[in-house]
């Protein structure tokens, strides 16, 4: 007699009953500055290469501006934002539960720009700069800097409220020089033709630049760690392959949303020495102290403050670097 023999994975599936389905996707919402943008590449690409979905987790982004998105953290109605380091700073220091958890960038994209030769902070004595406002991370860093070369606005240089004009302000020649974006400002007048002269505020303000924000609550679950996580590997994703980042991206912000050099200016600001022994996406404690002790000095933040108060890297997978 013929003998039939029954593969060993149909026995097993046999024996083990009816497939368990798989958990349902817990959805997750991520608060977005402005309007969808190249600057967020990182956390797109996390959600179109299925790095938030490897975690289990559905992601939901909600644009908006900073101040509509922080109240909503606070009320639960989001998981997560990206913000200026400062937005946790100054939430936590007037009492809200909140602290930073995540560096997209090592670095703030701020910048002191010209189309006239800037060689040192003495280049701006007698001059007027342009400042979106006396807000901001932009201006945290203006006055860092001021004051670490020994300035002092209106006495050595003027201060002028221009909005977010900064490249026509520059260009019409109404300010000489401005506060603005290393990766947004100086990659689009280059783009343009001009050549353009810049001074790094960061030896002065070596604060980090946008990263995700959530609630100490949250911040203590198995859902932060997975965000963080995938965050992680949209980052790594980013910094490897730009052009392949801003390919899968782009779909999301569209051809008004930027533009690859604007990516690619921005890789750089994405890692540093630190990130290479601590992960992607980890702060740089020495680069935290100084930064807040410059926020002391300017009397945003009281006496003694500390930066630990602020952020935190404990959520960080040193292996994604």
């Amino acid at each position: 007699m013929k003998r039939f023999t029954v593969p060993a994975l149909v026995l097993l599936g046999a024996l083990a009953g009816p497939a368990q389905a798989a958990a349902p996707a817990r959805t997750v919402t991520i608060g977005l500055g402005y309007v969808p943008n190249v600057q967020f590449t990182p956390f797109y690409v996390a959600d179109r290469l299925g790095y938030f979905g490897a975690e289990g987790l559905n992601v939901k982004f909600q644009h908006g501006y900073i101040s509509e998105l922080m109240p909503l953290l606070l009320q639960g109605k989001l998981d997560f934002v990206v913000g200026d380091p400062e937005d946790a700073i100054f939430a936590r220091n007037q009492g809200a539960p909140v602290k930073y958890a995540l560096a997209m960038y090592q670095k703030s994209p701020v910048t002191l720009f010209s189309l006239k030769p800037l060689t040192n902070a003495a280049s701006l004595r007698g001059k007027t700069l342009g400042i979106p406002g006396p807000f901001g991370s932009s201006y945290h860093a203006v006055q860092a800097y001021l004051a670490n070369a020994g300035l002092k606005e209106g006495r050595d240089v003027r201060l002028a409220t221009i909005g977010f004009t900064q490249q026509e302000a520059v260009r019409s020649g109404r300010v000489n020089a401005a506060a603005g974006y290393l990766n947004n400002d100086v990659v689009l007048l280059r783009a343009a033709g001009k050549k353009v002269y810049t001074l790094d505020t960061f030896a002065a303000y070596p604060m980090v630049g946008v990263g995700l924000i959530a609630q100490d609550k949250t911040l203590g679950t198995a859902l932060a760690k997975k965000v963080v996580r995938a965050s992680q590997r949209g980052l790594k994703y980013t910094v490897q392959n730009p052009a392949g980042a801003f390919k899968t991206a782009q779909p999301v912000f569209g051809k008004a949303g930027g533009t690859l050099d604007i990516l690619k200016a921005s890789v750089p600001l994405m890692q540093s020495a630190y990130t290479r022994q601590n992960g992607l996406g980890a702060g740089a404690p020495a680069n935290w102290t100084k930064a807040v002790a410059a926020l002391v000095k300017q009397g945003k933040l009281p006496a003694g403050a500390q930066a630990s108060t602020f952020y935190t890297n404990a959520l960080i997978d040193k292996a994604v670097r």
